[in-house]
């Protein structure tokens, strides 16, 4: 959250609405911040007692989330909303309680964990595959692998 950048100051990111064109957008929210970030990759909004910052440059990512993550903080008004949803965990936390949950959740993302995961998904759904293909060879049949709706993972045959 920045409190008290100038508007039209060069150095901030570019105001580019108001929270209100948040509730004007509502039910389309994520395709308009969308359609911003492609022309303004860092912006902002303002409301009426804070400025909400929003990036989608790499670049500022790795800055607040790697290169000087003590800098910044999701704070307490941010925190008050999601630890309802997300209670402790690394999405509503900051400093040494984010680090130890990122230590953890490090671990389930590791290559061997995530290569042994898809391996295993893979081969069971290529199994599945395999059983369908067979049944449509087995009874001669021609058949579509792009016919929209069906799905041949959920095919039990």
């Amino acid at each position: 959250m920045i409190l008290g950048k100038s508007i039209g100051d060069p150095d901030y990111a570019p105001v580019k609405g108001t929270v209100f064109n948040q509730l004007f957008y509502f039910n389309t929210l994520h395709d308009y911040q969308a359609e911003m970030a492609k022309t303004h990759p860092t912006f902002r909004l303002l409301a009426p007692d804070q400025s909400e910052l929003y990036t989608a440059d790499p670049r500022n990512v790795e800055h607040i989330l790697k290169t000087k993550f003590d800098k910044y903080s999701k704070g307490k008004y941010n925190q008050d909303i999601m630890i309802d949803l997300f209670g402790e965990g690394i999405f509503a936390v900051d400093g040494d309680k984010w680090r130890q949950q990122r230590k953890l959740a490090s671990y389930e993302f590791s290559t061997r964990v995530l290569r042994d995961f898809s391996c295993s998904v893979f081969r069971i759904n290529a199994a599945k595959l395999v059983r369908v293909i067979s049944e449509f060879s087995r009874q001669g049949q021609v058949f579509d692998m792009q016919v929209s709706g069906y799905n041949f993972l959920e095919t039990s045959i």
